[in-house]
């Protein structure tokens, strides 16, 4: 009785080392686990360091004091305006439009001056002179020099037909204030006019819509 006691506490002994090895077998595994697992952490740390390095160059940690303060960003300065592009701009223009152009041979020779593209009906210029197309924008040219007008009216032009606009009105005067009573500025707009594509046609004004002082244009429709 007391033999079979004994050798039932020595397996009990035994059962009791098997598993506290077994428990400390389980526990090393799982520290080698850990210690895998933190090396290839560290490992795929190092490799996103260097990656990011290379993407963005080297970078400095800020002062402690710095840390969590708000930080104001400096806006990249302001483009400088194009002047000198604008000022060549618009000399092109002026150029584009001769003062030594000869209109008069393009012009009909009628009571009022006027001018339409060769190829147009002969009754475009009775539809302008009867107001079949409504007048949607206007230039007055008045007080500006020579070279002011004739930019004025190429950019007036330019844009209009951009927009779509189809019929204008010049605003150029009589010339009764100018030296010898002569209309310098009216017969100059006549022969930029005619210089530019997108003019189809134009007429004298109404008296109603100034008459003499201005004239009604035609343009061509924007593509």
């Amino acid at each position: 009785m007391v033999k079979a006691v004994a050798g039932k506490g020595l397996a009990d002994l035994k059962k009791l080392r098997d598993a506290a090895a077994a428990a400390e077998r389980e526990r090393a595994r799982l520290a080698r686990q850990a210690a895998l697992a933190e090396e290839k952490a560290k490992a795929k740390s190092q490799v996103d360091h260097q990656l990011f390095v290379k993407a963005v160059g080297q970078v400095e940690a800020l002062p402690k004091r710095h840390r969590g303060a708000k930080r104001v960003l400096a806006l990249p300065p302001a483009l400088p305006v194009p002047r000198q592009r604008m000022a060549d701009d618009a000399r092109v223009m002026q150029e584009s439009l001769s003062d030594e152009f000869d209109v008069s041979t393009l012009l009909e020779t009628d009571a009022h001056l006027s001018f339409k593209r060769p190829g147009l009906g002969a009754d475009v210029l009775k539809k302008l002179r009867r107001g079949d197309w409504s007048i949607q924008a206007q230039l007055d040219l008045h007080g500006l020099r020579q070279d002011e007008a004739r930019t004025a009216l190429a950019q007036f032009v330019r844009e209009s037909q951009k927009r779509g606009v189809r019929c204008v009105r010049v605003v150029h005067g009589k010339g009764l204030g100018s030296p010898g009573k002569s209309p310098v500025l009216k017969n100059k707009v006549h022969s930029w006019l005619v210089q530019k594509a997108q003019v189809l046609a134009f007429v004298q004004a109404k008296p109603s819509e100034g008459g003499a002082g201005a004239l009604v244009v035609l343009l061509a429709g924007s593509r």
